[in-house]
């Protein structure tokens, strides 16, 4: 049975994308903080977009900062920020500080449930205005992305 993602606006202000990925949790968490894999999945392939640089310090108080490139933009877009919490197989939180003055902080928890991983990201935008603006257009972004680690995550099994 194929895994799909789910996207819920929670409130105002919140929106939670869930999906469970074939493959125990240490796999996936380690995709989302090993910079030579997350470069393999994180960019909607589709949308042109490509990985210039990704640096990433996965640890609380961790910094990490991707440069990416696309044919819509004139210049490269750096998307930057801070890890708030690592918890390694379980929790990530980071904000994203290339917006807005108090932007989003995005929240990941990560479960095993009988060998596959349980995926729960929270958006937490400053304000309404935010999500409305940049939350929908990314949230869809982010089925593509899951799609591409699934994807991934079935290639490295």
């Amino acid at each position: 049975m194929k895994n799909v993602t789910a996207l819920e606006r929670k409130s105002e202000r919140e929106l939670v994308i869930t999906r469970t990925f074939n493959g125990p949790v240490s796999m996936v968490f380690d995709a989302w903080t090993k910079p030579e894999l997350l470069k393999k999945w994180w960019t909607p392939k589709g949308y042109g977009i490509e990985f210039l640089s990704c640096e990433i310090d996965p640890r609380t108080g961790g910094r990490y900062k991707f440069v990416f490139s696309s044919p819509q933009f004139p210049k490269p877009m750096e998307f930057f920020g801070k890890y708030l919490e690592v918890i390694p197989n379980k929790k990530l939180v980071w904000t994203n500080e290339e917006g807005i003055e108090g932007g989003e902080v995005t929240t990941v928890t990560f479960e095993e449930i009988d060998g596959k991983t349980r995926v729960v990201m929270h958006e937490l935008f400053a304000t309404k205005e935010a999500l409305e603006t940049d939350g929908t257009g990314a949230a869809e972004g982010m089925k593509v992305t899951f799609e591409q680690l699934e994807e991934m995550l079935a290639a490295s099994a």
